[in-house]
């Protein structure tokens, strides 16, 4: 997905469809009019967004692991679930689709989802008990799971009967009396 000077493919079609405009202007100057075959056109620039749909699901989980600064393991398995089914909905839209470019997109999605469940198959095989507890443990899931409840039975999340707060509270007795305490 990235070139090597840095900038991702989809940052390059990005910047291609800002300039579609003053290229398509440019084109029309009769000084340049031997270029002109060269132009792209508008069944090109449909591909184009097209391209940029698909690729956006990539730089989400891309920006999304840069911007943590930590280790993400909780979120391994949901990152490649998400891109499994995204690119199942794609490949499903693509099945019904006749155009040849739209035929080679289906493929290059295939290529994609192979290669990702390679990558899949050798981090599951390694580390799936790892990173299913990782996923299990995460406290911010837990609280939104039980924030949820709370909500589901109108109750406050800030009241100390609500699952939330015992929550809360039996975690940071948790971590003064087992982590903090070994610490001092």
């Amino acid at each position: 997905m990235s070139s090597q000077s840095g900038i991702s493919t989809l940052e390059l079609h990005e910047q291609a469809y800002r300039l579609q405009e003053l290229t398509h202007n440019w084109i029309q100057n009769p000084q340049y009019s031997e270029y002109q075959p060269l132009f792209t056109t508008q069944d090109e620039w449909t591909m184009v967004k097209y391209v940029m749909e698909v690729l956006r699901r990539f730089r989400y989980w891309t920006l999304w692991m840069l911007k943590k600064h930590t280790v993400a393991l909780d979120r391994i398995i949901p990152f490649y679930n998400d891109m499994f089914d995204y690119m199942d909905g794609v490949l499903l839209a693509e099945t019904k689709q006749k155009t040849q470019w739209k035929a080679d997109m289906l493929i290059a999605v295939k290529y994609v989802r192979q290669k990702l469940s390679t990558f899949y198959a050798k981090v599951t095989a390694t580390m799936g008990t790892l990173l299913m507890s990782a996923h299990i443990l995460n406290l911010f899931r837990k609280l939104r799971s039980f924030r949820k409840w709370d909500k589901g039975m109108d109750i406050n999340a800030a009241e100390e009967t609500s699952y939330t707060a015992q929550y809360h509270e039996a975690f940071l007795k948790y971590v003064e009396n087992e982590y903090c305490a070994k610490r001092r």
